[in-house]
């Protein structure tokens, strides 16, 4: 008896990047942005009833026009919405050693605040404030301003450059 699973691969995280975003372009000139990004999560702790915080951290690239947006609108401690698809992919490291590594190749990006170009040290502004103050993205609207960038299909056939 052949039992058919549905093939889904697909990833959503909400985080802040933990350093800059680092663009690249391949020999044909496409960009390709890299960046990680640390997705938090908060519990109790049950032994001693304190709230503890765990941080995942998460590497994701970027291609083709929505790369070069990331590398203009994006600086370490941004926080972003991703949507993609997990990639794995092998390399032999300096020692000769085989490794293996997964990422999110990212689908579409929201800006949850922008970061200012002009100075280092200027505040964000932030993209959609709730009353409360924090920043939350809007759940209806596509990744930065309201366009979707790229597609799974594109990313699939794009050549990879490392990083």
């Amino acid at each position: 008896m052949n039992i058919r699973i549905p093939e889904q691969n697909q990833v959503l995280l909400s985080g802040r990047l933990t350093h800059d975003p680092d663009i690249r372009y391949t020999q044909k000139g496409l960009a390709v942005c890299a960046f990680d990004m640390a997705a938090n999560r908060r519990y109790k702790d049950k032994t001693t009833g304190e709230w503890k915080d765990d941080a995942t951290f998460v590497p994701v690239v970027v291609w083709a026009p929505m790369a070069e947006r990331c590398k203009e609108k994006l600086k370490k401690g941004s926080p972003v919405h991703v949507e993609g698809r997990l990639a794995s992919s092998e390399y032999t490291d300096k020692n000769g050693q085989k490794r293996k590594t997964l990422k999110v190749v990212a689908r579409r990006i929201q800006f949850l605040a922008v970061a200012s170009v002009a100075s280092s040290g200027a505040q964000e502004a932030p993209a959609e404030p709730s009353a409360s103050g924090e920043r939350h993205p809007e759940p209806s609207a596509p990744a930065s301003g309201g366009h979707s960038h790229g597609d799974e299909t594109q990313t699939d056939e794009m050549e990879e450059v490392p990083f």
